[in-house]
């Protein structure tokens, strides 16, 4: 009988040599995995190559988009700035959107609402609430419109329901951005606040019907980047906030590094008032001989379920012209940022 002899000492060598292979090889994912889940998701949006998707030489210049999800279509109120008024237009896919209609008018010109903008729109127990921006002579408010078929809206009282009346708001209130949370049975407002041109600060109220409001004792709450180097530093406003659990609050918003120059930066916090924790790094930026290639202006986004990804809706500026172009982020299944 013939015994096979294996070759023992090379066989171990190659299983050894194996194993610190897979220990390499789960070290090196972890450590990637690691990276990816911890990286800023700044760095993941993607633009849509044919932006701008609304706004051109018709119709004029379209900014400060609001948009909402209704029946599988998507609803975008606008600013229309030749009109001076806010309008609406649909669309199936987010991209190809149909003619604008005008929803709401300003005031006449010596009303406080000589000139509306900044819609931000909700629908609570079949009743469309619009709250906008009304403006005359450099000063900024609130005002409220309320619609039972989200097209034909009538505003409460012909007055405004918030007003600036603290030195940090100095002469506007604005860009509202209001949430009806049903856990605490409550209206929430997030509102920028400062100069008319471009505010500086963000704040927060509260209401039970949604026109009385009460302004949180401790306003602001979100200020200008302190850190050395920040590109939020200057100036903040126009967010886009959602409660995306129990115990978090995303928000968009504007941060500017000069007058001029405007990105879209994200932020997180467990209650959505104080403790916030910022992307630091802006998430959409200008893109060089693009239709935004000199500022990224108010976001607003929406969170796909289906698809898991988030889209934003903003408005970019290239010298004096503002159109609407728009951005994805898809989420990775470990990530923290998913509704």
């Amino acid at each position: 009988m013939k015994f096979i002899l294996f070759p023992i000492r090379p066989i171990f060598k190659c299983l050894l040599n194996k194993k610190i292979i897979v220990k390499k090889f789960i070290l090196i994912n972890l450590i990637l995995l690691f990276i990816i889940r911890y990286n800023d998701i700044t760095k993941e949006w993607i633009k849509y190559d044919s932006n701008p998707v609304l706004g051109n030489k018709e119709t004029g210049t379209v900014f400060d988009p609001f948009v909402i999800k209704l029946n599988y279509m998507y609803k975008m109120f606008v600013s229309w700035r030749p009109k001076g008024a806010i309008a609406l237009t649909s669309s199936k896919d987010g991209i190809n959107w149909s003619p604008l209609e005008i929803v709401l008018n300003k005031g006449n010109n010596k009303s406080w609402e000589n000139n509306i903008n900044r819609a931000s729109v909700l629908l609570l127990n079949k009743k469309f609430y619009m709250y906008y921006t009304g403006q005359y002579n450099g000063i900024s408010k609130i005002g409220l419109a309320f619609s039972d078929d989200g097209y034909n809206f009538v505003k409460y009282n012909n007055n405004p329901v918030l007003e600036p009346e603290f030195d940090f708001e100095k002469q506007s209130v604005m860009n509202p951005h209001v949430i009806y949370d049903k856990e605490e049975n409550l209206f929430k407002m997030w509102y920028s606040a400062g100069e008319t041109y471009e505010p500086d600060v963000i704040c927060y109220a509260t209401s039970k019907d949604g026109i009385t409001w009460k302004k949180y004792e401790k306003n602001p709450i979100f200020t200008p980047n302190q850190k050395k180097m920040s590109l939020d530093w200057f100036k903040i406003g126009g967010c886009d906030v959602h409660k995306i659990s129990n115990q978090k609050y995303l928000m968009f918003y504007i941060g500017y590094s000069d007058i001029n120059t405007a990105r879209i930066f994200v932020a997180k916090s467990k209650n959505g008032i104080n403790n916030w924790e910022r992307s630091e790094n802006p998430i959409i930026k200008p893109s060089k001989g693009k239709f935004d290639s000199d500022a990224c202006y108010k976001p607003s986004a929406i969170y796909d379920k289906v698809n898991k990804k988030w889209i934003i809706w903003y408005n970019g500026r290239k010298k004096n012209f503002e159109s609407i172009g728009t951005a994805t982020y898809t989420l990775k299944k470990y990530q923290s940022f998913e509704r």
